[in-house]
């Protein structure tokens, strides 16, 4: 079989689509990450492995405060911009909410 440009760029989409759905995958939910690390820490035997438990539900926690953050301030520019009826403008910032509200989960 001889690989042209279009199997070889083909080729190459299909791994950048496979790795954003590991990537996709992997943001999913944070605050279900959060949760189920907490957890483990409670039933965690050693004070070292609560403690890594514990760090590790608190980076998931904050990356999903940070995401319902950027959250808000979309919504804000989406409200900002709605009242100054530029529709474009507000549905894209309205879009860019839901997305970090979609990662926060």
């Amino acid at each position: 079989m001889k690989l042209t440009n279009t199997k070889i760029s083909s080729l190459w989409a299909g791994i950048i689509l496979i790795f954003c759905s590991f990537y996709a995958y992997a943001e999913e939910s944070h605050i279900a990450q959060a949760i189920k690390h907490a957890e483990a820490a409670t039933k965690a035997q050693g004070g070292k492995a609560i403690a890594e438990h514990a760090e590790t539900a608190k980076t998931h926690a904050k990356t999903a405060d940070e995401h319902l953050d950027a959250a808000i301030n979309s919504l804000d520019d989406s409200i900002a911009q709605g009242k100054l009826r530029h529709d474009d403008l507000a549905k894209k910032s309205a879009e860019e909410a839901i997305t970090h509200l979609k990662a926060a989960q």
